[in-house]
Protein backbone atom coordinates (compact mmCIF):
# COMPACT_ATOMS: atom_id res chain seq x y z
CA UNK A 1 0.00 0.00 0.00
CA UNK A 2 1.27 3.41 -0.95
CA UNK A 3 0.95 5.95 1.80
CA UNK A 4 1.68 9.66 2.09
CA UNK A 5 3.31 11.06 5.59
CA UNK A 6 2.44 15.47 5.43
CA UNK A 7 5.22 16.63 8.13
CA UNK A 8 8.54 15.19 9.00
CA UNK A 9 8.92 16.52 12.43
CA UNK A 10 9.01 13.98 15.21
CA UNK A 11 5.93 11.78 14.56
CA UNK A 12 5.77 11.96 11.29
CA UNK A 13 9.35 10.47 10.55
CA UNK A 14 9.07 7.89 13.68
CA UNK A 15 5.37 6.91 11.44
CA UNK A 16 7.07 7.00 8.23
CA UNK A 17 9.83 4.78 9.05
CA UNK A 18 7.61 2.85 11.03
CA UNK A 19 5.22 1.88 8.09
CA UNK A 20 8.04 1.89 5.43
CA UNK A 21 9.58 -0.90 8.26
CA UNK A 22 5.60 -2.81 8.07
CA UNK A 23 6.19 -2.94 4.49
CA UNK A 24 4.22 -0.14 3.09
CA UNK A 25 5.86 2.69 0.18
CA UNK A 26 6.04 5.78 2.18
CA UNK A 27 6.23 8.94 0.50
CA UNK A 28 7.17 11.87 3.57
CA UNK A 29 6.71 15.43 2.59
CA UNK A 30 7.75 18.47 3.74
CA UNK A 31 7.99 22.18 3.31
CA UNK A 32 11.29 22.67 4.19
CA UNK A 33 13.86 22.41 1.68
CA UNK A 34 16.90 21.74 3.96
CA UNK A 35 15.43 19.20 5.93
CA UNK A 36 14.33 17.08 3.03
CA UNK A 37 17.96 17.18 1.21
CA UNK A 38 18.65 16.23 4.72
CA UNK A 39 16.64 12.93 4.92
CA UNK A 40 17.24 11.96 1.10
CA UNK A 41 20.89 11.81 2.21
CA UNK A 42 19.65 9.17 5.22
CA UNK A 43 20.54 12.08 7.96
CA UNK A 44 17.95 12.85 10.48
CA UNK A 45 17.95 16.16 11.75
CA UNK A 46 16.83 15.12 15.44
CA UNK A 47 18.15 12.48 17.90
CA UNK A 48 16.03 9.35 18.54
CA UNK A 49 17.49 6.03 19.07
CA UNK A 50 17.52 3.67 15.94
CA UNK A 51 15.88 6.02 14.05
CA UNK A 52 18.43 6.93 11.51
CA UNK A 53 19.57 3.45 10.79
CA UNK A 54 16.36 3.07 9.50
CA UNK A 55 15.21 6.07 7.84
CA UNK A 56 19.19 5.28 5.88
CA UNK A 57 17.96 1.65 5.40
CA UNK A 58 14.90 2.12 3.70
CA UNK A 59 16.02 5.05 1.58
CA UNK A 60 18.61 2.80 0.29
CA UNK A 61 15.85 0.15 -0.52
CA UNK A 62 13.44 3.02 -2.14
CA UNK A 63 10.95 2.36 0.34
CA UNK A 64 10.92 5.46 2.02
CA UNK A 65 10.92 9.12 -0.15
CA UNK A 66 11.17 12.40 0.68
CA UNK A 67 9.74 15.14 -1.06
CA UNK A 68 8.67 18.96 -0.74
CA UNK A 69 5.54 18.35 -3.40
CA UNK A 70 2.63 17.26 -1.61
CA UNK A 71 0.59 17.30 -4.55
CA UNK A 72 2.66 14.64 -6.33
CA UNK A 73 2.89 12.88 -3.05
CA UNK A 74 -1.16 12.63 -2.61
CA UNK A 75 -2.00 11.89 -5.80
CA UNK A 76 0.23 8.63 -5.80
CA UNK A 77 -1.33 7.52 -2.46
CA UNK A 78 -4.06 5.38 -1.41
CA UNK A 79 -3.77 6.94 2.41
CA UNK A 80 -2.34 10.30 3.64
CA UNK A 81 -1.21 10.60 7.35
CA UNK A 82 -1.38 14.02 8.57
CA UNK A 83 1.36 14.49 11.31
CA UNK A 84 2.07 18.83 11.23
CA UNK A 85 2.75 20.50 14.53
CA UNK A 86 -0.52 21.82 16.83
CA UNK A 87 1.71 24.02 19.24
CA UNK A 88 0.14 26.11 21.84
CA UNK A 89 -1.26 29.59 20.71
CA UNK A 90 -1.29 32.11 23.71
CA UNK A 91 -4.58 31.71 25.24
CA UNK A 92 -4.17 27.41 25.31
CA UNK A 93 -5.86 26.58 22.19
CA UNK A 94 -3.98 24.37 19.33
CA UNK A 95 -2.29 26.71 16.38
CA UNK A 96 -4.69 24.34 13.84
CA UNK A 97 -3.49 26.52 10.75
CA UNK A 98 -0.92 24.16 9.48
CA UNK A 99 -4.01 21.24 9.35
CA UNK A 100 -5.81 23.44 7.33
CA UNK A 101 -3.17 24.75 5.39
CA UNK A 102 -2.57 20.67 4.51
CA UNK A 103 -6.78 20.13 4.27
CA UNK A 104 -6.85 23.00 1.44
CA UNK A 105 -4.53 21.30 -0.46
CA UNK A 106 -4.75 18.07 -0.30
CA UNK A 107 -8.19 19.36 -2.00
CA UNK A 108 -6.52 21.05 -4.53
CA UNK A 109 -5.04 17.41 -5.48
CA UNK A 110 -7.77 14.80 -5.38
CA UNK A 111 -8.21 12.47 -8.23
CA UNK A 112 -9.07 9.01 -6.58
CA UNK A 113 -10.70 8.09 -3.59
CA UNK A 114 -7.93 9.10 -0.45
CA UNK A 115 -8.45 8.25 3.15
CA UNK A 116 -7.29 11.11 5.54
CA UNK A 117 -5.73 9.92 8.57
CA UNK A 118 -5.44 13.01 11.24
CA UNK A 119 -2.22 11.95 13.39
CA UNK A 120 -1.87 15.01 14.49
CA UNK A 121 -3.17 16.30 17.96
CA UNK A 122 -5.78 18.48 17.44
CA UNK A 123 -9.51 19.03 19.67
CA UNK A 124 -12.77 17.48 19.34
CA UNK A 125 -14.01 17.98 15.97
CA UNK A 126 -11.04 18.99 13.85
CA UNK A 127 -11.14 16.25 11.61
CA UNK A 128 -15.11 16.55 10.67
CA UNK A 129 -14.57 19.95 10.28
CA UNK A 130 -10.97 18.58 8.31
CA UNK A 131 -13.37 16.64 6.06
CA UNK A 132 -16.00 19.67 5.70
CA UNK A 133 -12.68 22.22 4.50
CA UNK A 134 -11.85 19.98 1.85
CA UNK A 135 -15.10 19.26 0.56
CA UNK A 136 -16.03 22.99 0.34
CA UNK A 137 -13.21 23.14 -1.68
CA UNK A 138 -14.04 20.03 -3.66
CA UNK A 139 -17.53 20.03 -4.07
CA UNK A 140 -19.70 17.74 -1.71
CA UNK A 141 -18.99 14.54 -3.79
CA UNK A 142 -15.33 14.63 -2.97
CA UNK A 143 -14.60 11.20 -2.77
CA UNK A 144 -12.35 10.83 0.67
CA UNK A 145 -12.71 9.91 4.03
CA UNK A 146 -11.75 11.33 7.12
CA UNK A 147 -10.24 8.94 10.13
CA UNK A 148 -8.19 10.13 13.74
CA UNK A 149 -5.52 7.49 14.63
CA UNK A 150 -3.57 9.29 17.76
CA UNK A 151 0.11 8.51 18.31
CA UNK A 152 1.42 7.53 21.67
CA UNK A 153 4.63 7.99 21.04
CA UNK A 154 7.74 8.26 24.00
CA UNK A 155 10.80 10.12 22.93
CA UNK A 156 13.19 8.07 23.61
CA UNK A 157 12.05 5.06 22.73
CA UNK A 158 9.29 5.55 19.48
CA UNK A 159 10.60 2.69 17.59
CA UNK A 160 9.53 0.12 19.98
CA UNK A 161 6.32 2.60 20.75
CA UNK A 162 5.30 2.23 17.04
CA UNK A 163 6.12 -1.61 16.77
CA UNK A 164 4.79 -2.71 19.75
CA UNK A 165 1.98 -0.24 21.26
CA UNK A 166 0.21 -0.85 24.28
CA UNK A 167 -3.19 0.12 21.57
CA UNK A 168 -3.87 1.40 18.31
CA UNK A 169 -6.87 3.73 18.25
CA UNK A 170 -9.19 4.00 15.01
CA UNK A 171 -11.56 6.36 14.69
CA UNK A 172 -13.65 6.45 11.20
CA UNK A 173 -16.63 7.50 9.89
CA UNK A 174 -17.20 4.07 7.89
CA UNK A 175 -16.54 0.59 7.81
CA UNK A 176 -14.45 1.43 4.30
CA UNK A 177 -12.19 3.51 6.32
CA UNK A 178 -11.98 1.24 9.03
CA UNK A 179 -11.06 -1.58 6.48
CA UNK A 180 -7.84 -0.39 5.39
CA UNK A 181 -6.74 1.26 8.54
CA UNK A 182 -6.84 -2.33 9.60
CA UNK A 183 -5.03 -3.64 6.91
CA UNK A 184 -2.74 -0.43 7.07
CA UNK A 185 -1.77 -2.44 10.79
CA UNK A 186 -2.08 -5.76 9.90
CA UNK A 187 1.04 -6.89 11.35
CA UNK A 188 0.61 -5.58 14.79
CA UNK A 189 -2.48 -7.75 14.89
CA UNK A 190 0.33 -10.95 14.26
CA UNK A 191 1.77 -9.94 17.91
CA UNK A 192 -1.81 -9.34 19.43
CA UNK A 193 -1.68 -5.50 19.63
CA UNK A 194 -4.87 -4.27 20.93
CA UNK A 195 -7.43 -2.25 18.59
CA UNK A 196 -10.11 0.33 19.65
CA UNK A 197 -12.30 1.80 16.58
CA UNK A 198 -14.52 4.00 17.41
CA UNK A 199 -15.72 7.55 16.43
CA UNK A 200 -13.77 10.65 15.08
CA UNK A 201 -14.57 12.17 18.08
CA UNK A 202 -13.70 9.23 20.47
CA UNK A 203 -10.64 8.80 19.11
CA UNK A 204 -9.44 12.51 19.25
CA UNK A 205 -11.01 12.77 23.05
CA UNK A 206 -9.03 9.62 24.06
CA UNK A 207 -5.26 10.86 23.19
CA UNK A 208 -5.70 14.10 25.36
CA UNK A 209 -7.62 12.42 27.99
CA UNK A 210 -4.20 9.93 28.15
CA UNK A 211 -1.82 12.40 28.15
CA UNK A 212 -3.00 14.96 30.89
CA UNK A 213 -4.01 11.70 33.24
CA UNK A 214 -0.08 11.33 32.80
CA UNK A 215 0.94 14.72 33.44
CA UNK A 216 -1.85 14.77 36.51
CA UNK A 217 -0.18 11.44 37.89
CA UNK A 218 3.25 13.18 37.60
CA UNK A 219 2.31 16.22 39.52
CA UNK A 220 0.46 14.23 42.50
CA UNK A 221 3.72 12.70 43.46
CA UNK A 222 5.71 15.59 43.36
CA UNK A 223 3.24 16.76 45.89
CA UNK A 224 3.53 14.02 47.86
CA UNK A 225 7.36 14.22 47.67
CA UNK A 226 7.12 18.23 48.42
CA UNK A 227 5.06 16.75 51.42
CA UNK A 228 7.90 14.03 52.71
CA UNK A 229 10.38 16.78 52.18
CA UNK A 230 8.85 18.57 55.23
CA UNK A 231 7.81 15.54 57.02
CA UNK A 232 11.30 13.87 56.78
CA UNK A 233 9.74 10.54 54.96
CA UNK A 234 11.51 9.29 51.80
CA UNK A 235 8.74 9.21 48.85
CA UNK A 236 10.74 6.30 46.84
CA UNK A 237 8.96 4.10 49.64
CA UNK A 238 5.61 6.25 49.70
CA UNK A 239 5.73 5.78 45.52
CA UNK A 240 6.77 2.26 45.86
CA UNK A 241 3.50 1.48 48.01
CA UNK A 242 1.14 3.12 46.10
CA UNK A 243 2.92 1.48 42.51
CA UNK A 244 2.07 -2.19 43.79
CA UNK A 245 -1.74 -1.21 43.89
CA UNK A 246 -3.02 -2.08 40.46
CA UNK A 247 -5.30 0.27 40.51
CA UNK A 248 -2.80 2.88 40.29
CA UNK A 249 0.76 1.05 38.80
CA UNK A 250 3.91 2.10 39.18
CA UNK A 251 4.57 4.22 36.20
CA UNK A 252 4.89 7.89 36.36
CA UNK A 253 5.17 7.79 40.00
CA UNK A 254 8.97 8.92 39.66
CA UNK A 255 9.24 12.88 41.61
CA UNK A 256 11.32 15.51 39.98
CA UNK A 257 11.23 19.09 38.72
CA UNK A 258 8.29 18.67 36.52
CA UNK A 259 7.00 17.51 33.04
CA UNK A 260 7.64 19.10 29.73
CA UNK A 261 8.57 18.40 26.21
CA UNK A 262 6.04 18.92 23.35
CA UNK A 263 3.08 17.22 24.30
CA UNK A 264 1.88 16.80 28.01
CA UNK A 265 1.89 20.96 28.77
CA UNK A 266 0.53 21.60 24.84
CA UNK A 267 -2.08 18.56 25.69
CA UNK A 268 -3.38 19.76 29.09
CA UNK A 269 -3.59 23.38 28.32
CA UNK A 270 -5.57 22.24 24.85
CA UNK A 271 -8.10 20.07 27.63
CA UNK A 272 -8.31 22.63 30.09
CA UNK A 273 -9.41 24.92 26.87
CA UNK A 274 -11.47 22.39 25.39
CA UNK A 275 -13.57 22.09 28.77
CA UNK A 276 -14.21 25.99 29.14
CA UNK A 277 -15.58 25.72 25.09
CA UNK A 278 -18.07 23.13 26.81
CA UNK A 279 -18.78 24.75 29.75
CA UNK A 280 -17.14 22.12 31.98
CA UNK A 281 -14.05 22.94 34.29
CA UNK A 282 -11.49 20.93 34.16
CA UNK A 283 -9.88 21.57 37.69
CA UNK A 284 -7.89 18.70 38.27
CA UNK A 285 -6.12 19.48 34.89
CA UNK A 286 -5.63 23.08 35.17
CA UNK A 287 -4.17 22.41 39.00
CA UNK A 288 -2.04 19.86 37.44
CA UNK A 289 -0.27 22.41 35.03
CA UNK A 290 -0.38 25.35 37.94
CA UNK A 291 1.74 22.39 40.28
CA UNK A 292 4.12 21.75 37.12
CA UNK A 293 4.84 25.58 36.65
CA UNK A 294 5.87 25.52 39.96
CA UNK A 295 7.52 22.72 40.73
CA UNK A 296 11.02 23.89 39.02
CA UNK A 297 10.89 26.02 42.28
CA UNK A 298 12.43 23.14 44.34
CA UNK A 299 15.23 22.59 43.04
CA UNK A 300 16.25 26.80 43.38
CA UNK A 301 15.12 26.05 46.94
CA UNK A 302 17.34 23.16 47.64
CA UNK A 303 20.54 25.28 45.95
CA UNK A 304 19.64 28.18 48.58
CA UNK A 305 19.45 25.69 51.53
CA UNK A 306 23.28 24.46 50.71
CA UNK A 307 24.44 28.03 49.47
CA UNK A 308 21.92 30.62 51.04
CA UNK A 309 22.15 33.75 48.54
CA UNK A 310 22.34 32.38 44.82
CA UNK A 311 23.91 35.51 43.08
CA UNK A 312 27.59 35.33 42.11
CA UNK A 313 27.91 31.70 42.36
CA UNK A 314 28.67 29.08 39.75
CA UNK A 315 26.21 26.44 39.15
CA UNK A 316 26.79 23.29 37.54
CA UNK A 317 24.03 21.51 35.50
CA UNK A 318 23.69 18.20 34.05
CA UNK A 319 21.50 17.72 31.14
CA UNK A 320 19.45 20.19 29.03
CA UNK A 321 17.12 18.21 27.13
CA UNK A 322 13.57 17.60 28.48
CA UNK A 323 14.28 13.92 29.21
CA UNK A 324 17.08 11.76 28.38
CA UNK A 325 17.52 9.80 25.03
CA UNK A 326 16.46 13.12 22.81
CA UNK A 327 17.50 16.16 22.28
CA UNK A 328 14.44 17.95 22.40
CA UNK A 329 14.21 21.24 24.94
CA UNK A 330 10.85 22.29 24.10
CA UNK A 331 9.51 23.24 27.62
CA UNK A 332 12.25 21.73 29.54
CA UNK A 333 12.09 21.78 32.81
CA UNK A 334 16.20 21.76 32.86
CA UNK A 335 15.98 24.86 30.89
CA UNK A 336 13.65 26.96 32.93
CA UNK A 337 16.06 26.02 35.93
CA UNK A 338 18.84 27.51 33.99
CA UNK A 339 16.90 30.15 33.22
CA UNK A 340 15.76 30.91 36.97
CA UNK A 341 19.55 30.57 37.90
CA UNK A 342 20.52 33.13 35.57
CA UNK A 343 17.70 35.77 36.60
CA UNK A 344 19.21 35.09 40.29
CA UNK A 345 22.17 36.46 38.83
CA UNK A 346 24.37 32.78 38.86
CA UNK A 347 26.69 31.75 36.35
CA UNK A 348 26.28 28.36 34.89
CA UNK A 349 28.48 25.20 32.95
CA UNK A 350 25.94 23.46 31.42
CA UNK A 351 25.97 20.13 29.31
CA UNK A 352 23.97 17.53 27.87
CA UNK A 353 24.88 14.47 25.45
CA UNK A 354 22.77 15.44 22.71
CA UNK A 355 21.27 18.87 23.04
CA UNK A 356 24.38 22.02 21.96
CA UNK A 357 23.19 24.40 19.18
CA UNK A 358 19.63 24.54 20.22
CA UNK A 359 20.16 25.22 23.85
CA UNK A 360 22.96 28.01 22.78
CA UNK A 361 20.20 29.48 21.18
CA UNK A 362 17.80 29.62 24.29
CA UNK A 363 20.41 29.98 27.12
CA UNK A 364 22.19 33.05 24.98
CA UNK A 365 24.16 34.68 27.97
CA UNK A 366 27.71 35.63 28.07
CA UNK A 367 26.89 33.72 32.07
CA UNK A 368 26.31 29.90 30.54
CA UNK A 369 29.54 28.12 29.50
CA UNK A 370 28.69 25.40 27.74
CA UNK A 371 30.69 22.20 28.16
CA UNK A 372 32.04 19.17 26.76
CA UNK A 373 31.93 16.72 29.59
CA UNK A 374 30.24 16.03 33.19
CA UNK A 375 33.19 16.72 34.88
CA UNK A 376 34.23 19.61 33.02
CA UNK A 377 31.38 20.90 33.59
CA UNK A 378 31.56 20.66 37.34
CA UNK A 379 34.98 22.31 37.24
CA UNK A 380 34.98 24.87 40.24
CA UNK A 381 31.16 24.94 40.64
CA UNK A 382 29.82 25.74 43.91
CA UNK A 383 26.56 23.06 43.37
CA UNK A 384 26.08 20.73 40.56
CA UNK A 385 22.86 19.76 39.73
CA UNK A 386 21.50 17.09 38.22
CA UNK A 387 18.78 18.33 35.69
CA UNK A 388 18.33 15.08 32.93
CA UNK A 389 18.87 11.35 34.22
CA UNK A 390 20.54 10.60 31.22
CA UNK A 391 22.50 7.20 32.14
CA UNK A 392 26.02 8.95 31.24
CA UNK A 393 25.33 10.73 34.57
CA UNK A 394 24.72 7.59 36.68
CA UNK A 395 27.55 6.11 37.00
CA UNK A 396 30.12 9.07 37.24
CA UNK A 397 33.04 9.07 39.30
CA UNK A 398 31.55 11.32 41.51
CA UNK A 399 35.11 11.38 43.60
CA UNK A 400 36.66 13.28 41.02
CA UNK A 401 33.42 15.39 40.15
CA UNK A 402 33.99 16.36 44.41
CA UNK A 403 37.71 17.23 43.38
CA UNK A 404 37.23 19.39 40.38
CA UNK A 405 34.76 21.43 42.12
CA UNK A 406 34.91 24.30 44.30
CA UNK A 407 31.75 23.54 46.65
CA UNK A 408 30.16 20.90 47.77
CA UNK A 409 26.50 20.76 47.02
CA UNK A 410 24.72 18.18 44.87
CA UNK A 411 21.19 18.67 44.08
CA UNK A 412 19.58 15.59 42.57
CA UNK A 413 16.56 16.60 41.36
CA UNK A 414 15.72 13.41 39.52
CA UNK A 415 16.78 11.16 42.76
CA UNK A 416 19.12 9.14 40.81
CA UNK A 417 22.34 8.64 43.15
CA UNK A 418 22.54 6.87 46.19
CA UNK A 419 22.09 9.02 49.64
CA UNK A 420 24.88 7.13 51.49
CA UNK A 421 27.36 6.72 49.10
CA UNK A 422 27.36 10.42 47.93
CA UNK A 423 27.74 12.02 51.29
CA UNK A 424 30.65 9.69 52.07
CA UNK A 425 32.10 11.55 49.40
CA UNK A 426 32.01 14.64 50.77
CA UNK A 427 29.09 16.19 49.69
CA UNK A 428 26.01 17.77 50.82
CA UNK A 429 23.19 16.05 49.21
CA UNK A 430 20.00 17.60 48.22
CA UNK A 431 17.15 15.11 46.74
CA UNK A 432 13.41 15.63 45.94
CA UNK A 433 11.30 14.04 48.83
CA UNK A 434 14.29 12.04 50.31
CA UNK A 435 14.84 11.77 53.93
Amino acid sequence: MKLAIVGTGYVGLVTGSGFADLGMEVTCVDIDEGRVRQLQSGQVPFFEPGLQDLVKRYVARGRLRFTRDLGSAVRNAQVVFITVGTPSLPDGNPDLSQIESVGKEIAENLDSFKLIVMKSTAPVGTARRLGALIRSQRGPAADIEVAVNPEFLREGSALEDFMRPNRVIIGTETERGARILKEIYRPLYLIETPFVFTTLETAELIKYAANSFLAVKISYINEIANLCDALNIDVHIVAKALGMDRRIGPKFLHPGPGFGGSCFPKDCRALVQMGRQANVELSLVDTALRVNARQHQVVLYKLRQGLGALEGKTIAVWGLSFKPNTNDIRESTAIVICQALLKEGCRLRAYDPEVCAEAQAVLNSERVCFCRGPLETAEAADAVVLATEWNEFRNLDLAEVKRAMRGDVLVDSRNVYDIEMVKSLGFRYFGVGRR
